[in-house]
């Protein structure tokens, strides 16, 4: 049988608006009858049901979390970072995974909203017009983590990605190396196409090099498609001394790739990878990085979404959180 606040009212002989002071820390309440309430709360093992507090309250004290693979490290962390603040703020977490598809993305936007959760953030590569478009219309606010949206019109936390991807090419430049390539993300994605790249060819022209397209290959974050990369690569007649790598899967696959057709990491090619999941030390040599910090980008989000739902003050909605290069043995000394 479902205990009800009447109940817990009825045994501990006080009125319901007593009892729902007690549930939600309202200190208008003598000592000595919140310590009654609280031993019946205790015996009849009361739980207070959230639907019927949201419906009083307008707040559900639940946040939707929409990311686009649920079994990847990148996102998994990102989501730790998400859940700890969420959890500290008593805020309970929904997450979903849409798989990187539009149509999957905005059916679960609006799945969430139909939850009357309170906020969302919200996890994604590809973001159009029409997901601005349907973020412009929710009534809770919606904050993007790790993911870019060119008009910045949503609030957002990242890091700069154009700067990172131009600080790795410099580094390599100035330890001499003329033919650096470059292994990116889908370049639909605006975050690869219009910050990752742009900070690449921007690197390689202030050096005083031309951008050699051959040198660019487009992947899909997987281990194969790094696979795929360096094997394109390879069969260049000017083959690179350097690679920039845009995840740390593809560049798992990239110098796996590479030795297995008997070449050496650092000695033939140096690599650079991005992100700095896990994946970047279980791999020998480990490898050097653009370190984006996962879990504090979650964190942040959460925290930007709290304020936003509490209607607090804040004074810049496009986060960009520090980053800097992890130097291991994928590179030389």
């Amino acid at each position: 049988m479902n205990i009800t606040i009447y109940d817990v009212a009825r045994e501990a002989n006080v009125s319901m608006a007593t009892v729902s002071r007690v549930v939600n820390g309202n200190p208008n309440v003598k000592p000595i009858t919140r310590k009654k309430v609280m031993e019946v709360i205790d015996r009849l093992g009361y739980r207070p049901n959230a639907v019927a507090r949201g419906l009083a309250s307008k707040k559900t004290t639940t946040v939707g979390v929409i990311i686009p693979d649920i079994s990847s490290i990148f996102f998994a962390e990102l989501a730790r970072g998400i859940e700890d603040i969420a959890t500290m703020y008593k805020y309970n977490i929904i997450l979903s995974s849409s798989d990187q598809n539009k149509d999957k993305e905005l059916h679960l936007l609006n799945t969430m909203l139909g939850k009357q959760v309170d906020g969302i953030v919200f996890m994604g590569g590809n973001i159009t017009e029409e997901h601005v478009e349907e973020f412009k219309k929710s009534p809770v606010p919606i904050v993007l983590a790790g993911s870019v949206e060119e008009s910045e019109s949503v609030p957002s936390v990242n890091i700069d990605y154009e700067q990172g991807t131009f600080d790795a090419v410099q580094l390599m430049v100035e330890k001499g190396h003329k033919r650096i390539a470059f292994v990116v993300g889908p370049l639909l994605e605006p975050i690869n196409q219009g910050k990752k790249l742009s900070g690449y060819k921007n690197a390689i022209q202030q050096a005083g090099f031309e951008v050699d397209e051959g040198l660019v290959v487009e992947g899909d974050y997987t281990y194969d498609s790094g696979i795929e990369a360096i094997e394109k690569l390879l069969e260049l007649e000017d083959k690179p001394t350097a690679i920039i790598v845009g995840s740390d899967e593809m560049a798992l696959g990239v110098v796996h790739g590479a030795v297995d057709k008997g070449y050496n990491v650092p000695g033939d090619f140096e690599v650079i990878s991005s992100d700095n999941t896990r994946l970047a030390t279980m791999v020998r040599p480990q490898l050097t990085t653009i370190v984006q910090p996962l879990y504090d980008i979650g964190a942040v989000a959460m925290r930007l979404l709290t304020k936003l739902m509490n209607k607090e003050e804040v004074d810049d909605q496009t986060v960009l959180l520090p980053h800097r290069i992890e130097f291991r043995d994928s590179t030389k000394n």
